[in-house]
């Protein structure tokens, strides 16, 4: 297999976005993360103007998320498109506790609102950032991915889409080239990955703004204290069950938190993070005193398989 070249890739895609969408318009979806940032970027070299880069506040990201990303594609002269949906979401989610269910709800709620987006700004294509895992593993059967529709029976025409993926036979090690080659910063080729249904993946049971607002902290602690580039993913957990704790003298049924770190070239297999006892004392700690209710912190040392990267 000849060596993957992403100045060749990024030629060749810019000409196929180019034939495909011509002077029509087009809209990009983002997150903030590589894949969505990359297609938008590729996008833009191909259409310029006629293209709509949208990001969709749903209340499930990270700290400061979206006035992130709204500086990023403000400093590459692209316009962001910020929608604040995030009572939508949660009420799609409310009461919502099978993983699947909460999946398909955000992926239903995710594509009703891309559809008034497309109505909106009168685009007549959707550019995705799925890449190769999510469509093996959706094939498979492993998880659903709300970005493959087609693999899950679903047709785009159905949300008034015409979509193109650019990046869906790459790896994720591959799209860090592309992006590399792009000149994008560090900061966004070496991002490590964060699913599209945000924090809700990290979240066991029901999907609530006081639960996601404490994997919100505790994903914070997470991620400043586990930087290392040979570590692919890091991030917390909020269990369902409740767990005995003392606080301040007295018994306390309390929050699990669950902490996973893990190493992986192509996020199909994955082997967890060895990690010294006195760096996991010290997120431990974080995590007890900055994230309210919690008693219990665990180290998940499982690998993919059987286990999957993320809990739902």
């Amino acid at each position: 297999m000849p060596k993957f070249n992403p100045k060749k890739f990024i030629k060749e895609k810019i000409n196929e976005l180019k034939k495909k969408i011509k002077d029509k318009k087009a809209l990009v979806a983002t997150s903030g993360g590589i894949d969505s940032t990359v297609c938008a970027i590729l996008t833009k070299m191909a259409i310029g103007d006629n293209l709509v880069v949208f990001f969709i506040d749903d209340g499930l990201m990270r700290y400061n998320e979206a006035e992130e990303v709204r500086e990023f594609f403000g400093k590459k002269g692209i316009n962001l498109e910020v929608w604040n949906v995030e009572d939508v979401f949660f009420e799609a989610l409310k009461g919502k506790v099978d993983p699947e269910e909460k999946r398909k709800a955000f992926r239903d709620t995710f594509y009703k609102i891309l559809s008034q987006a497309v109505r909106s700004y009168s685009v007549d294509f959707l550019v995705q950032g799925t890449i190769a895992a999510d469509i093996i593993e959706t094939q498979k059967g492993i998880k659903t991915q709300h970005n493959v529709l087609s693999q899950i029976g679903l047709n785009p025409l159905h949300y008034g889409l015409t979509i193109i993926e650019p990046l869906k036979e790459l790896y994720k090690n591959q799209v860090r080239q592309v992006a590399k080659a792009l000149g994008l910063p560090k900061k966004i080729y070496d991002r490590k990955p964060f699913p599209g249904p945000g924090l809700a993946t990290r979240i066991i049971g029901e999907v609530t703004r006081d639960r996601v607002e404490k994997i919100r902290i505790a994903t914070k602690i997470v991620e400043e204290e586990l930087k290392e580039k040979n570590i692919f993913q890091s991030f917390p957990v909020l269990l369902s069950d409740k767990a005995t704790g003392i606080v301040e003298g007295k018994r306390l049924l309390g929050d699990i938190i669950a902490i996973r770190a893990i190493k992986s070239e192509d996020a199909l297999t994955a082997t967890p993070v060895k990690i010294l006892w006195k760096r996991l004392f010290k997120i431990r700690d974080r995590i007890l005193k900055e994230v309210p209710g919690v008693v219990k912190v665990l180290y998940d040392i499982t690998p993919k398989p059987p286990s999957t990267i993320e809990y739902i």
